[in-house]
């Protein structure tokens, strides 16, 4: 390497001078360290809440689904229910006495039509932003927990790489090190975004929990 120290006092080393094979091995390299912290305990139990939360999530938006879909049939055979027996109990009753035989059939579509009503009521109402703000919670704490992890990991390579450069500094006695431009750097920028999404995920937790309060407060 050459170079005039008087006018460039301030060097720039690199593993390759080659852009694109630098690029492609930090960003490997930043790949690998971000699988190191995905499979730490901590990370793993934090994503598998979350994932847990969001399956619940899904498990309700798809009852809820399904109970409409069968409150428009109740719906249906209920008045084809009530026509029917109106008919029979008309008819019945010109032959000489009405009979109420078909209202069985007819009362079985009401309560079970009821009891839906009330079924999607509780889950539209209650169980789904329940279900949503903990899912949100769980999805900030993810977030939160794997940046922490990345953080340490930058963290624990930085020093490994400061201890390795101590004896140039030995020779120089002052050796800037800009760490921003290295993996280290680019695991605390991944860190610090998923620290301002795990902020919003937060956020929106509170705000949907706030507007659940004051939903039932008005409803109470």
């Amino acid at each position: 390497m050459s170079f005039d120290l008087a006018r460039t006092p301030t060097l720039e080393v690199v593993a390759t001078e080659d852009e694109k094979v630098l690029s492609h091995d930090l960003q490997t390299r930043v790949e690998q360290a971000i699988q190191q912290a995905e499979a730490q305990p901590e990370v793993v139990e934090a994503v598998s809440a979350q994932r847990s939360a969001d399956t619940r999530l899904g498990e309700l938006k798809k009852a809820e689904r399904v109970l409409n879909q069968f409150a428009k049939e109740a719906r249906n055979q209920m008045a084809a229910a009530s026509d029917a027996a109106i008919d029979s109990i008309v008819a019945s009753a010109a032959a000489g006495g009405p009979k109420f035989a078909n209202l069985k059939e007819l009362a079985l579509i009401e309560v079970q039509s009821r009891y839906v009503s009330r079924a999607i009521e509780r889950i539209v109402e209650h169980l789904i932003p329940g279900a949503q703000i903990k899912s949100l919670r769980e999805e900030s704490n993810a977030l939160m927990t794997t940046a922490r992890t990345l953080k340490r990991i930058a963290h624990d390579r930085a020093e490994k790489l400061v201890g390795q450069l101590r004896e140039a500094v030995t020779e120089e006695v002052v050796l800037p090190v800009d760490m921003s431009k290295g993996v280290s750097g680019a695991l605390l920028a991944q860190a610090l975004e998923l620290k301002r999404r795990a902020g919003v995920a937060s956020e929106d937790a509170n705000r949907l929990e706030k507007s659940y309060g004051a939903q039932r407060e008005a409803t109470a």
